[in-house]
């Protein structure tokens, strides 16, 4: 699979697969359920779903394919990749107990 940004450059297509398949995943494996329980119906909450993963979908393009310069590319600093690390790991541990609250209720 050959994408192009928006110059027209070849962009490796990798990252931007991989975030879209795995935000698609992950929103069809959590958020039917989750919905669910929060009182949508079944229809309702496949095409909530769907609306997720399709704008995920849409960013990961932007972000990866289509903004991207493979000409720019460099090492990313230790510093940076630690401190992306740690805001990913609270963001993570900030979304835990959203997980949780239809078990609460």
């Amino acid at each position: 699979m050959e994408l192009r940004n928006r110059h027209g450059r070849a962009v490796d297509p990798v990252p931007f697969v991989v975030v879209a398949v795995l935000a698609g995943t992950a929103t069809f494996s959590l958020g039917p359920g989750y919905l669910l329980t929060l009182g949508l119906s079944l229809p309702a909450a496949l095409a909530t779903c769907a609306g997720v993963a399709a704008l995920t979908t849409a960013v990961a393009h932007r972000r990866f394919v289509w903004t991207v310069r493979p000409e720019l590319r460099r090492e990313v600093p230790v510093e940076l990749r630690l401190r992306r690390l740690l805001y990913g790991g609270v963001a993570l541990v900030a979304l835990v107990p959203l997980f949780a609250l239809p078990l609460v209720l």
